[in-house]
């Protein structure tokens, strides 16, 4: 077990970022677990864990923490009546299917590939956030049959697969079949939900050698590390989403990207062995 030195820091960084992933999750819609994932994995790895299915413990960790902050988030969001019900009722389907063939494609890969794929798609997310515009527009009204069945199973698959809570990807989908943003952030918080119960259900069934996890990790899930970060969350994500109705989130937004390609880019980094 790594020395009380070594824990205090760390445990406060845990603690400030359970702090931020809480106000971005409420506030831009955009979940927690960009900002969780990486932190989870360079917080692991500096405690001396890695191997193989170091990620696999990041993804699902993160993804417990979003079944409290996305609950949390969307609540504050329906008192403002911005929650659109009947289009989580009918994407829930999809979300769901989605995120559990996530489990099972994360399950079976080592921690390097899922490394890469983070960052690719955060690299992508960033500059969605850094350049796109809420002018641009697919449709009016969001889409019904096979493009919302594939959509959403989509959505909830690669959420997993990063560890996210989906509004990095449900956010832009329902701006460009034409959602109000704040209508779409709040909604987002619902997918949340979805994604993360039946996924971190999955991960508590996946094996990860005793010698290559972290103390108290049952399967996938590290259950300090989602204790420190959501003692955070749960006093930030109704801050973030009161803060989502008071203010223009876009120079935020802006920032906000700029962090994510960096963090995605030296994730992407260290898969290249640089």
């Amino acid at each position: 077990m790594p020395d009380l030195a070594t824990l205090a820091p760390l445990v406060a960084l845990l603690l400030g970022i359970g702090a931020l992933a809480g106000l971005i999750a409420g506030m831009l819609g955009v979940g927690g677990g960009i900002v969780l994932v990486p932190a989870f994995f360079y917080t692991f790895s500096a405690l001396g864990y890695g191997g193989p299915q170091l990620m696999q413990i990041c993804l699902a960790t993160s993804l417990s923490t979003i079944i409290v902050t996305s609950t949390r988030s969307v609540m504050s969001h329906n008192r403002k009546g911005a929650v659109d019900w009947p289009v989580l009722r009918a994407w829930a389907p999809g979300i769901v299917t989605g995120a559990v063939l996530g489990v099972v494609v994360a399950s079976n890969l080592r921690s390097i590939v899922l490394q890469g794929i983070f960052g690719v798609l955060g690299v992508c997310i960033g500059l969605y956030l850094a350049f796109g515009k809420s002018s641009w527009k697919i449709a009016e009204q969001m889409p019904g049959g096979p493009v919302r069945a594939v959509l959403s199973t989509m959505i909830g698959f690669l959420s997993v697969l990063m560890g996210i809570g989906g509004g990095s990807f449900a956010v832009p989908t329902m701006t460009l079949y034409g959602q109000p943003i704040h209508r779409a952030v709040a909604t987002a918080a619902g997918f949340g939900v979805l994604i993360a119960v039946p996924s971190v259900l999955a991960f508590f069934f996946v094996q990860i050698p005793a010698g290559m996890r972290p103390p108290y990790t049952l399967g996938a899930v590290n259950l300090p590390a989602f204790l420190i970060v959501i003692s955070m969350t749960l006093i930030t994500a109704p801050i973030g989403a009161r803060l989502a109705h008071a203010m223009d989130p876009k120079p935020l937004k802006r920032i906000f990207a700029g962090f994510i390609i960096v963090v995605a880019l030296n994730m992407l980094r260290k898969v290249a062995g640089v």
